[in-house]
């Protein structure tokens, strides 16, 4: 990268959701944001109001001009503006769109990816879940020279964060933000000095971080029961963990490993309801159900729900 001086970058910030708001804060305290581009309005809640994203109020409150695209690919205007504004540097973080070339090549200092992983592991939309999911002890964030893949480019900076053995999605998600903007701040820096060194990643190393669906939340209770546990923590606060008793969905609202060795039962097999919590068979050891929210009602202790709903024992919950 071409040395700079330590003036004020103009930046152009993409981004969606809370993930990105201490990097926006960050970004605008530092440097000159020109403008923002994020996702459109979208329905939400039960009433499909629509929502605009938390980066475009954030925007607004400060009076920098949003532009919402669609499609950045196929608005050609869109990309026409972008290169009229002129930026130094382009920062990305969750935007929810892979730039187009002509994008990447607008900003002299190209564009600069918050991503919440190192990479090169976890690329794509869920690396906090994904990385959690698949039971890692640590995560971080990187830094990284955008180029036309998907999460791989070169690296610039990485920080690490333990995994908390009580980290979920929704815990673990602000922690990485606040660190996504140091990191930002820093690699600015760096590059206004001149002395950025990107490095390249080893492509052989990479694993992939898609999109959470709902049946991701689903238990599959041939696991163990620390692989449920762990995907239960990813998939909090979405799609949530859920599975069917009698036919009937199951959201599992708290639970817990209660034994990670042995075999305890059909997978899937209710063990007994005990003051620990209703107790269920895993492919390997067992998982305790401390609260759920069943189909069509309210959330509640297992006791509770047993209180109105005598459970049978030996029953196999499924998928």
């Amino acid at each position: 990268m071409p040395a700079t001086n330590p003036k004020r970058l103009r930046a152009v910030f993409m981004g969606t959701p809370d993930f990105a708001l201490p990097t926006f804060e960050a970004l605008a305290a530092s440097e000159e944001i020109i403008a923002v581009v994020t996702q459109p309005d979208r329905p939400k809640g039960r009433g499909e109001i629509l929502t605009p994203p938390p980066i475009k109020i954030a925007a607004l409150k400060r009076s920098i001009p949003v532009s919402q695209p669609e499609r950045i690919r196929k608005d050609p205007a869109f990309i026409q503006h972008l290169s009229q504004l002129a930026p130094d540097v382009i920062i990305v973080v969750a935007f929810g769109q892979i730039l187009p070339e002509s994008v990447l090549k607008i900003p002299r200092f190209g564009c600069i990816n918050v991503h919440a992983s190192l990479l090169p592991k976890y690329r794509g939309a869920a690396p906090i879940q994904w990385a959690i999911i698949r039971g890692e002890r640590e995560t971080g964030v990187t830094t990284m020279q955008m180029d036309p893949g998907m999460d791989t480019g070169p690296m610039l900076l990485r920080r690490s964060v333990p995994i908390e053995p009580s980290d979920t999605a929704a815990t673990l998600s602000p922690r990485l933000a606040k660190i996504g903007a140091s990191v930002l701040v820093e690699t600015l820096s760096i590059l206004k000095e001149g002395k950025l060194a990107p490095i390249t990643q080893d492509h052989s190393q990479a694993t992939l971080a898609p999109l959470l669906k709902k049946e991701d939340g689903l238990i599959s209770w041939e696991e163990s029961a620390e692989a449920i546990s762990h995907r239960a923590r990813g998939v909090d606060p979405w799609p949530g963990t859920t599975t069917f008793y009698q036919g009937k969905r199951w959201k599992i609202t708290e639970l817990h490993i209660g034994s990670r060795e042995g075999e305890w039962g059909r997978p899937g097999e209710i063990i007994r309801l005990s003051e620990k919590g209703l107790e269920v068979a895993a492919g390997m050891g067992y998982i305790l159900i401390n609260e759920l929210q069943p189909e069509g009602g309210r959330r509640m202790t297992a006791w509770e729900y047993a209180a109105g709903h005598p459970i049978q024992e030996r029953t196999v919950l499924h998928r």
